[in-house]
């Protein structure tokens, strides 16, 4: 498998899970850059219905410009990428922080990207309870985070819920990670890496059955 993304509400440990991945793999990580972003650490969170437009708007682009790079790096050579972002998350989160007006204009610049960006094999959803995210966010303490509410944090785990609820099954993996710590604890760790081996195998079992059936087939 070359191309395997994390996903997850804030503080679920994408960015851990996939370090950690690479690290014993090998490939490339394509890591997102949110604290680039200046108008996300400039005051998103204290002022979101001034600052949203800006915010995922530089974030769309920024995911656009790093996804390219992952086209190049597939096309070039065998090692895998693993993402702690799906590019689609752009619209999770434009959908409920946008203005209905902002959101119809930032739609149209979405739908002009998204062709152009590759689709994972395998996207791994870390899910959890929101009051187990809150405390994880509380525990990291970053600082543009400390004004994040319980309700938008809500809101957005809802949010992300109805997304992959309509995801492509064949190519989604749903673990909840609520009261699995598997940045601190190595067994936790690997129960999480067994599942994902498994989703794998059985993906690239499924892929060399559609081979064989398309060579019989020619």
């Amino acid at each position: 498998m070359r191309y395997l993304a994390v996903e997850g509400v804030i503080g679920v440990g994408k960015t851990s899970l996939v370090h950690r991945l690479q690290s014993e793999r090998g490939g490339i990580r394509c890591l997102e850059r949110f604290e680039e972003n200046p108008f996300l650490v400039g005051g998103f969170y204290q002022d979101m219905e001034r600052h949203a437009f800006n915010t995922e708007t530089y974030f769309l682009l920024s995911r656009f410009h790093q996804q390219r790079e992952v086209v190049q790096e597939l096309a070039e050579g065998p090692e895998p990428v693993f993402s702690d972002y799906l590019f689609e998350k752009s619209r999770v989160f434009a959908e409920i922080t946008l203005s209905r007006p902002d959101f119809e204009i930032w739609h149209r610049l979405f739908e002009a990207l998204a062709p152009e960006v590759p689709e994972p094999e395998l996207v791994v959803y870390l899910r959890a309870e929101t009051n187990a995210l809150l405390d994880r966010i509380r525990t990291r303490n970053r600082p543009f985070e400390r004004d994040l509410s319980l309700d938008y944090l809500t809101r957005l785990n809802d949010a992300y819920d109805a997304f992959f609820d309509e995801y492509d099954a064949g190519r989604l993996l749903t673990i909840d990670v609520s009261r699995l710590d598997f940045v601190r604890s190595d067994a936790d760790y690997a129960a999480v890496v067994a599942m994902i081996e498994h989703k794998v195998a059985t993906i690239e079992e499924g892929q060399g059955e559609l081979d064989f059936a398309r060579e019989a087939a020619g």
